[in-house]
């Protein structure tokens, strides 16, 4: 797949189909049988604008060599799981929607689509683990989502501000994120951006901080194992974090907040993908140029980060346009490649021999990074990343564990000092162990 000379930018299309400048070649695959009728998509509003200019071209593109009416519409993502709670008990609504976490609490309403991953696998040779475990029940042996890519979740940093204190390459372990933004703080005023909130952002850091110091939400077999020292040092931490480093701006946030802050040169540090980065291209250069990125922190227990996002793709059992959605789909995973391209490198494919082109557009970025290579440390992102179901498969129990934001409200509620930090983890525990309790006697969870 060529690239273009010279770099594309976000408002630069070159022709009127919605894909960018450089942007590769779509494939076309037949489906395997004769498709007709309408196929609904719902789909979360991308962070980057030119990746749902893309998406809704590419799929009426296809729609119309294949004969099928698709309509798309796009919704934030913090209204989704309301959303598809909403038309699953209604029982209509969409043929296919996304998410950007596991949905697995809504696997008794929605299809059994292991006969698409296997065929994308037969494909493209093995799904990546972390998209696997986010959409997969060992419990009933079914693939509650299609899970086609993800996105990692970086550190975020101003160069300028860690440099004044002696980290010129940002913090590398969560200690040296505490020290440093103290002194940041104290210096400049500025602060760490690390949500305690009920959104999405917030739920990543508190499960990244909690397995990087030896807990998690459930071990590999899917047994609550949150109450343990190792959850209440984590707990302590992300205290002393909040009240050396940050304000009480975060137990507020959306999942925008610490983009904006970050663009607008309020903040040192955050974790998130690299979609606030490239707003600054946009809007603030010279913070653009000032940030730059690590990989996930080092703790008691190593260098664990949650993925930023990880697609999921369902089928509710209602859905019409059933086997149109699934034909989409793979239409979707082969030209994936496009799809990284148009979200500006933001998503990856969970069949990474879809993107050849990745480890080049990483190492010299296409869209004006400032060094080249300032992507370069997300070629390995898989191996620092984990799921939010660590170490063990996302499930129904985890989900609404995600969803209900028991882990930020429990940091939240030791950190403002309502609690302590033992009986913060101690609640927390007790409500998980009920949520593992109401799926067990529903058989979707071991």
């Amino acid at each position: 797949m060529a690239l273009a000379s010279g770099c594309a930018h976000e408002d630069d299309d070159g022709s009127s189909t919605g894909v960018l400048v450089g942007a590769p070649q779509e494939e076309f695959t037949p489906p395997t049988g004769k498709l007709s009728g309408s196929l609904r998509i719902l789909a979360w509003s991308h962070f980057v604008p030119t990746y749902d200019r893309w998406f809704d071209d590419f799929a009426r593109r296809w729609a119309g060599r294949v004969g099928v009416d698709v309509s798309i519409d796009h919704i934030d993502l913090s209204q989704i799981t309301t959303r598809v709670a909403a038309e699953i008990y209604a029982a209509q609504g969409h043929d296919l929607i996304q998410h950007v976490a596991p949905l697995p609490q809504f696997e008794p309403a929605v299809l059994d689509l292991s006969d698409l991953v296997r065929e994308a696998n037969r494909r493209w040779g093995p799904q990546a683990e972390l998209c696997r475990q986010s959409s997969f029940n060992p419990t009933t042996n079914r693939y509650f989502a299609y899970a086609p890519g993800w996105v990692p979740d970086p550190g975020n940093f101003r160069r300028s501000m860690w440099s004044a204190i002696g980290l010129t390459n940002g913090p590398a372990s969560w200690d040296e994120l505490l020290r440093g933004g103290t002194e940041i703080r104290r210096a400049s005023g500025n602060r760490l951006g690390l949500g305690m909130s009920q959104e999405l952002d917030s739920n990543m850091v508190g499960w990244s901080l909690l397995c990087s110091f030896g807990s998690s939400v459930q071990n590999a077999e899917g047994r609550v194992t949150l109450n343990g020292p190792e959850a209440v040092a984590a707990v302590e931490f992300m205290t002393r974090l909040y009240r050396q480093a940050m304000t009480n701006e975060v137990f507020s946030w959306v999942p925008s907040s610490n983009n904006q802050g970050m663009v607008a040169g309020r903040l040192s540090y955050i974790t998130n993908s690299i979609s606030a980065w490239r707003t600054a291209q946009r809007n603030t250069p010279a913070v653009a140029r000032d940030i730059e990125f690590v990989p996930a922190l080092g703790g008691p227990a190593g260098a664990l980060a949650a993925h930023h996002l990880v697609h999921n793709w369902v089928i509710p059992k209602y859905a019409a346009g059933a086997a149109a959605g699934q034909e989409f789909l793979l239409h979707y995973t082969a030209n994936f490649a496009a799809a990284t391209y148009s979200s500006m490198l933001y998503d990856l494919c969970a069949w990474p021999g879809r993107t050849p082109e990745l480890a080049n557009w990483l190492r010299r970025d296409p869209f004006g990074a400032n060094p080249p290579d300032k992507l370069a440390l997300l070629a390995d992102a898989a191996k620092w990343s984990i799921g939010l179901g660590y170490p063990g498969t996302a499930n129904a129990a985890t989900g609404e564990i995600v969803s209900s934001y028991v882990v930020p409200n429990m940091f939240a509620r030791a950190a403002r000092g309502e609690v302590s930090a033992a009986t913060a983890v101690a609640d927390a525990a007790a409500q998980a162990r009920s949520i593992y309790a109401k799926w067990q006697t529903r058989g979707l969870v071991a």
